[in-house]
């Protein structure tokens, strides 16, 4: 276990925003996590978090260190601190399948629970068999199955007790038969003869639309996707018959955005992606309240032009 003090945590959020942590404690996997006393801040790699000051508490995350417990027939356990990433390329390589569509998603195994992280046509909560997690607050292990999560879009338990439990490990259930998962329609004449073609398909398609994190800081999707009533559907399609609508009449918060104008313009320090109107990133040393007045004149504009509200997937602290 490593504890800093007064430190910043520009390297340990993928907007990279320069805030400090009046202390920061990453646990190993065969750490005992101590007692925390005050306000406690938890994080994966920080992938989905916007801090828009200093945090005068203790933060808390995983090292991102490679463990994985013995493998059981189609059962893999992954420390929470992996790189989702790694581990999907270790599945792959051990003849393991189902997370190749969730390729180059930035972020940890255990925000993978927390998030219900999900693309093209994937999530996680479609692998996740249980979650071994340290309750913060009572001070001891448990396992939540898949049931107990309450999985949902974007969503999960956890989510709705933030900073309460720190995700230690996850445990996926994949399968030793390549099937691919071409339902998202951009995956359309993609290659995927192989697993490995697939997701090589998927991360230069990922690549080709989001920034690439050396470069550029972001939340990845800074919104959800919004769904709404039926009646709004209807109303919308009369000026706009070309808006795609998804099933449980699902739009598309990055069509909506490039609509409203958004598409490529910065606000001060903070912009949208050129290629993609979902993502919001860093145009320059940009601060979390620059971020943050981004998105809500992004929300104000959408809501006046179409009456839709989008919310935050990310989390703004």
């Amino acid at each position: 276990m490593k504890v800093f003090e007064n430190i910043s945590l520009k390297e340990y959020n993928t907007f990279g925003i320069d805030v400090k942590a009046r202390r920061l404690v990453v646990i190993e996997p065969d750490d005992e996590v101590p007692p925390q006393d005050g306000e406690v801040q938890v994080i994966g790699a920080g992938s989905n978090m916007v801090f828009t000051k200093d945090y005068d508490g203790t933060v808390i995350t995983l090292s991102n260190t490679f463990h994985l417990s013995p493998l059981t027939s189609h059962l893999v356990t992954a420390w929470g601190g992996m790189v989702m990433d790694d581990l999907i390329r270790w599945t792959l390589d051990n003849g393991l399948y189902g997370l190749e569509n969730l390729s180059a998603i930035p972020g940890t195994v255990g925000a993978s629970a927390v998030q219900n992280v999900g693309a093209y046509g994937a999530e996680a909560k479609d692998f996740i068999e249980s979650v071994e997690v340290y309750d913060l607050q009572e001070r001891r292990h448990c396992t939540f199955s898949n049931a107990d999560c309450h999985f949902a879009y974007r969503d999960s338990f956890f989510k709705h007790h933030p900073n309460r439990y720190l995700i230690l490990r996850v445990t996926y259930r994949l399968s030793r038969e390549f099937v691919p998962n071409l339902s998202y329609k951009a995956l359309e004449g993609q290659p995927h003869a192989s697993a490995q073609q697939l997701r090589e398909a998927i991360t230069e398609l990922r690549w080709s639309k989001l920034p690439r994190p050396e470069e550029h800081g972001s939340a990845g999707s800074f919104f959800k996707n919004p769904v709404v009533d039926d009646a709004v559907v209807v109303r919308l399609k009369v000026d706009y018959p070309d808006m795609p609508v998804y099933p449980v009449n699902k739009l598309s918060a990055g069509w909506l955005i490039d609509k409203a104008g958004w598409k490529g313009r910065t606000q001060g320090r903070a912009g949208v992606w050129p290629k993609n109107a979902l993502v919001l990133y860093n145009a320059g040393d940009c601060t979390g309240d620059e971020v943050r007045a981004l998105a809500a004149a992004i929300q104000q504009d959408v809501k006046q032009k179409f009456g839709v509200a989008l919310d935050p997937e990310a989390i703004i602290i």
